[in-house]
């Protein structure tokens, strides 16, 4: 047929009319003069739907005088006023939406617009995690403009445990179902995709990460398995295959306290299926030796707060490096000591110079003779061993982040509630118990006597015995963005520990600690060639700016050992262990700059100082001026840091002040 006309009808009064007009004639291929068939038409039809502005097309060809006039019928869709969603509770924000519409408000609908709105949904969607969830439409469009959109979110069903061999089979090799170790409590506990709940990709994969945490499995495979009766429901089956959690391990070190030592541990990390970890581990060195038994908790069953709690009893023995230093002489045991009023020395009762020119075997026979001699003397009974502290007693403690009831979410803060109890004993190596301690610099040369001032108390009230019974309560702060090393973020520790008097010789004191620590990223080394990636690779630079500062005091009837020991390799490291000083108060600082140099090497340098706030004099005994220990100093050094499968092993090397001094530092992982 010859077409000598095309009219568009339907769009009078239209707001919008020539814009639908154009968009009709520009979909057609007919054009006035040309000759058509049918099914060009219908190709035209189709076209003019595919624009999306029409709800309804009609073409009607009318005979003409001059040939056959074209009349092309259309329903424009409504105005669009309002989108809403299917259902009305969708995870999308209605900002969101709003948004995402917003410049299509007020105008005609366009069903291709549309679609690309839809998408852009569909993609919030995804970007937020929701990998489930589709946007399809338009379910309904009213005559007034409002559409309404489907959303099917993709909810969870529910969680299947799965126990699999290595090989990922679900039986072994007699065709039975593999029965884990492990309660299916303590693994669903650790997922918080709930019945009902919208599935979420970035909630699974952070639950994922709070698995693998537990120590307790080698691999978890996840199987998302749509519900027949309802596609829109998935049950997440979490494929479980458990390593072994039981070790018994050994190993050699070397410390100042403790000279050459030896481990061993027998540990099970999930007893009972429970994650219960109990370890029991026997330590014995040159200079002390400790045997202790743990059990920790990871999370209290049922508590929505995730309440950690860990029990140890222990018996130790140990020497105190705040009665020794490196080059200043020592403060070695004496089992007695007698200070007559109004001497100012004292004599070794081993020895026979003295006034009565005669040994004894006791202060208390030295005393009587003395006494009958009408002499005023003091006495001690000399041992000359190195102290040695015992210790046997048991702690608990509670950690609780305080995520307000939600066991999933990441605080900062945690809360750290705890109680210990202990019995301190003072002895020497034998296993004798040496209440008083000698200063090896007041000697005189014959080393029979020494200043009554050079004879301290090694325990509180000189007793055989001290009963110690503390309440710690504490609070941290934790953005670190890595816990093994990290570049970014602050570490606060806030703590007191009281300790009350159960009897005469248990004393009552307050010892209060805090730290701040804060790492700021910089590149200032290129040395690594992960420092200098090139294009497309990713950067592997961990390089920081760290400080640190920490400070502490103990206020009440401070017993001699316990207070503040400064120095050593995690204190200022130019310092042997405690040679610092010895402080009843004590702060520290320290400035360290951590670059890479290789891949398992990096290198440091760094500042330390500390200080006793002039403390040591108020230290019962003062082991700190007897030993001549400073009392204040500070280190210049550098190191280096590798990675080893057991963690990283740091060796440096660091000056005291400025005197030309160098102490080499061997350590297990970074200082802080």
């Amino acid at each position: 047929m010859l077409i000598s006309e095309v009219v568009i009808e339907g769009l009078d009064g239209h707001p919008e009319r020539e814009r639908l007009e154009l968009a009709a004639y520009g979909a057609m291929t007919v054009l006035p003069g040309t000759e058509v068939t049918r099914s060009e038409l219908r190709n035209d039809l189709q076209a003019i739907y595919a624009t999306g502005w029409f709800s309804d097309v009609r073409i009607q060809p009318v005979d003409s005088p001059l040939g056959v006039r074209l009349k092309v019928m259309v329903t424009p869709n409504p105005v669009l006023t309002r989108i809403s969603l299917d259902p009305p509770d969708a995870k999308v924000p209605a900002k969101v939406v709003d948004d995402t519409f917003a410049g299509d408000i007020g105008k005609t609908l366009n069903l291709n617009t549309l679609q690309t709105r839809m998408q852009e949904l569909q993609k919030w969607y995804g970007d937020q995690g929701y990998s489930l969830a589709r946007v399809t439409g338009p379910g309904r469009v009213s005559p007034e403009g409002e559409v309404q959109l489907v959303v099917r979110q993709g909810t969870v069903e529910g969680v299947e445990v799965q126990f699999l061999t290595k090989d990922g089979s679900t039986t072994n090799d007699k065709g039975q179902t593999i029965r884990g170790k492990t309660r299916l409590w303590v693994i669903t506990r650790e997922i918080s995709l709930r019945p009902g709940q919208v599935f979420n990709r970035r909630n699974l994969e952070e639950d994922l990460k709070r698995l693998y945490g537990t120590g307790l499995f080698s691999d978890v495979k996840v199987t998302l398995r749509p519900v027949p009766e309802d596609p829109g429901r998935v049950t997440i089956v979490l494929g479980i295959v458990e390593q072994s959690t039981g070790s018994l391990s050994g190993g050699l070190g070397y410390s100042q306290s403790q000279g050459v030592f030896g481990q061993v541990q027998l540990q099970d990390s999930n007893l009972l299926g429970r994650a219960w970890d109990v370890a029991t581990s026997f330590t014995y060195g040159q200079f002390g030796g400790l045997a202790d038994i743990t059990f920790t908790d990871p999370w209290i069953k049922g508590d929505p707060y995730r309440t950690a709690i860990r029990i140890k009893a222990f018996v130790s023995r140990d020497v105190p490096q705040m009665f020794q230093s490196q080059n200043n002489g020592n403060i070695y045991t004496a089992s007695e000591f007698y200070q007559a009023p109004g001497t100012n020395v004292a004599y070794n009762v081993n020895s026979t110079i003295n006034p009565t020119l005669n040994g004894y075997n006791s202060v208390t026979a030295a005393r009587a003779a003395s006494e009958s001699l009408g002499q005023n003397n003091s006495w001690f009974n000399y041992n000359g061993n190195t102290v040695v502290l015992q210790r046997i007693g048991a702690n608990l403690q509670a950690v609780r982040p305080l995520n307000g009831g939600n066991p999933f979410k990441r605080v900062p803060w945690s809360l750290v509630v705890g109680l210990s109890g202990q019995q301190v004993t003072p002895m020497n190596f034998s296993g004798q118990i040496q209440p008083y301690g000698v200063s090896t610099n007041g000697f005189d040369p014959t080393g029979s006597f020494v200043p009554t001032n050079d004879v301290i108390c090694i325990a509180y009230n000189c007793a055989n015995h001290n009963q110690l019974l503390g309440v710690r309560v504490a609070a941290t702060m934790n953005t670190l963005n890595d816990p093994r090393n990290p570049t970014r973020g602050n570490f606060i520790s806030l703590g007191t520990e009281q300790f009350i008097s159960v009897g005469p010789d248990s004393p009552t004191f307050n010892r209060l600690r805090a730290s701040f620590t804060h790492y700021i990223p910089v590149k200032w080394l290129k040395l690594y060639k992960g420092c200098r990636p090139k294009p497309g690779q990713t950067e592997d630079c961990k390089q920081a700016l760290a400080f640190q500062v920490s400070a502490g005091s103990n206020v009440g009837s401070l017993p001699t050992y316990e207070a503040f020991c400064l120095g050593g390799g995690n204190s200022v490291r130019g310092y042997y262990d405690c040679d610092l000083g010895v402080g009843r108060s004590f702060g520290e600082a320290t400035l360290e700059y951590r670059f890479p140099l290789f891949s398992i090497v990096s290198g440091e340098l760094f500042v330390d100082g500390g200080t006793t706030f002039g403390s040591q004099a108020n230290v019962p005994g003062n082991p700190g001026a007897l030993l001549l220990k400073p009392g204040q100093g500070f280190s210049v050094g550098t190191g280096l840091i590798v990675t080893t499968p057991v963690g990283p092993l740091r060796l440096e090397v660091a000056s005291q002040d400025f005197t030309g001094q160098w102490r080499f530092n061997l350590g297990v992982g970074w200082k802080f």
